[in-house]
């Protein structure tokens, strides 16, 4: 077993042998790692908002889109897996999508994870609305309604989220360490959150778990096209598990910790919404009077839970909903960082400068919350269309994710005559055989480029029910699509046109020799 000092002198000659000197803080350990992927997802956040959403399209039985969805993006993080063992860099996606498919692929796969997490951590960040004003009323600053579609509820929410911003920002500013000890106290208390709820919810059940084989009144034509639909639910939370590769330059031994947080923080949190899930369906006081599609979530947990109980659960989404907000803006910074170093972004040598005594990319993060908090302006006038815009988000992540799948596909099949061999002989710092798939790569790589396009296509798809849903706005349901293109037009424009870099060309890439 090598020593702290050896793992360290191991992690800083790996990173050279990729082409990049280190100036991060290396300092994460294996919670912290996990701690970053869990936090992004956040299922205490996203459940407690999206509850509603689900059931109201296929009523209990959309608890089935759960395990479907996890299976399918289970498979993505194995991919990722793999990749994060062989190239423990910040700016994983941009950097496996570039190396497997090209300089255009890694733009273009970077440029909308880039995109994507930006309108992610405002969406994080005005959930706060939802939360803070029921627990003090002295938080609804700005008028005295806190609906998040009336004009003080909207107003309030821009204003709440832009201080939560400030504040990540902050903390990315000052260090690693400090986004790391917040980051973990808060996931800390929300897997605390997670398991209380789920054993109230359980203990004060109404009926069993045969709840869930109940399609309820399906608003549509067919109960197919409802559960697709209800779906989405489940697409929108399980998203930025591989959060821990972002952060791979601070990660001791990533080569080992980072495949295996990508893995766990994804089960954790497909186990942990999945039960929560299931016991708010258990101890709803009904199925059938509309208040769960309508209501959600905080409708059962006001029904069931007493009000000492029920405030201190607010209490705890709200600190999930600062660390989910924290994990992703650190998540973007990282990956700012990394395209700048690589000259990939306009001022490329702001973006990547690094804090001497703090190891922290500043600007990137300064950057990243600035435009965070410009996306949450559009909720002053138009409520409607910011949260058409969080949906267009997760559509633009899983085509970042199929941007690296679908390459490794073709790599895995002799793609321009090279192979790529995930057996390599390769060791961690420790003197592990790195993680692999093995003869599983090429069948669960398949699978997982059929399902993010299939998922990338029900994202994508112009509903009216999901983008405009109360009829006032019919030009939202194409939204998606429209935001998609202007994305990558935005993308094409700000195309770096020139040749790589020199620690780009110098870098080695995963492929083995094909056989003769």
């Amino acid at each position: 077993m090598a020593s702290v000092i050896e793992r360290s002198a191991a992690d800083a000659d790996d990173l050279v042998a990729l082409g990049y000197q280190p100036q991060l803080h290396r300092s994460l350990g294996k919670f912290a790692s996990f701690a970053a992927g869990f936090s992004f997802v956040s299922i205490l956040t996203t459940i407690f908002q999206l509850f509603g959403f689900g059931f109201g399209f296929a009523g209990p039985a959309f608890f089935w889109a759960w395990p479907v969805v996890f299976l399918g993006q289970y498979m993505v993080a194995l991919n990722f897996a793999e990749l994060a063992a062989r190239y423990p860099i910040s700016g994983a996606v941009f950097h496996w999508s570039r190396r497997l498919g090209g300089a255009a692929v890694g733009w273009f796969a970077g440029w909308f994870m880039i995109v994507a997490q930006i309108v992610t951590a405002s969406a994080a960040a005005i959930a706060l609305q939802v939360v803070l004003p029921s627990v003090w009323r002295g938080f609804q600053i700005v008028g005295s309604d806190p609906s998040l579609t009336s004009m003080s509820g909207a107003s309030n929410a821009v204003l709440l989220g832009a201080v939560l911003v400030a504040a990540t920002t902050a903390i990315n500013a000052v260090g690693v360490s400090w986004m790391s000890a917040v980051n973990s106290i808060g996931v800390s208390c929300e897997i605390v959150g997670v398991v209380a709820v789920v054993g109230m919810l359980f203990w004060h059940a109404e009926r069993g778990p045969q709840a869930v084989l109940s399609t309820g009144a399906v608003p549509h034509a067919g109960y197919a096209g409802a559960f697709v639909v209800s779906g989405l639910m489940a697409a929108y939370v399980m998203v930025g598990f591989g959060s821990a590769s972002e952060l791979a330059e601070e990660t001791r031994n990533p080569r080992k910790v980072a495949p295996r947080t990508i893995r766990s923080a994804i089960v954790v949190s497909a186990i942990g919404g999945g039960l929560m899930i299931l016991a708010a369906l258990m101890a709803a006081p009904s199925l059938v009077d509309g208040k769960l599609a309508s209501a959600g979530l905080p409708y059962v947990l006001d029904s069931k839970l007493g009000s000492p109980f029920g405030k201190l659960l607010l209490v705890d989404v709200a600190i999930a909903i600062f660390v989910c907000t924290l994990a992703i803006q650190t998540s973007a910074a990282r990956l700012v960082f990394s395209m700048a170093r690589d000259g990939k972004l306009p001022f490329a040598r702001v973006l990547a400068s690094v804090n001497a005594r703090t190891g922290t990319p500043i600007a990137p993060a300064v950057v990243v919350g600035f435009c965070c908090v410009l996306v949450l302006a559009v909720n002053f006038g138009n409520a409607a269309l910011f949260t058409s815009l969080c949906s267009v988000c997760i559509a633009l992540i899983y085509l970042a994710y199929l941007f690296v799948t679908a390459p490794l596909l073709l790599n895995r099949l002799g793609w321009r005559g090279k192979s790529w061999d995930s057996n390599r002989g390769q060791f961690d710092t420790d003197g592990a055989p790195l993680f692999s798939l093995g003869r599983w790569g090429l069948p669960v790589n398949a699978l997982a480029v059929l399902y993010g396009a299939l998922m990338v296509v029900n994202l994508a798809w112009p509903r009216t029910e999901v983008f405009d849903p109360t009829g006032e706005q019919p030009l939202l349901r194409w939204i998606a699509p429209a935001a998609i293109a202007l994305v990558l037009a935005a993308g094409a424009v700000l195309y770096p046109r020139r040749g790589e870099s020199a620690a780009e060309a110098a870098a080695p890439q995963p492929f083995a020799a094909a056989a003769k």
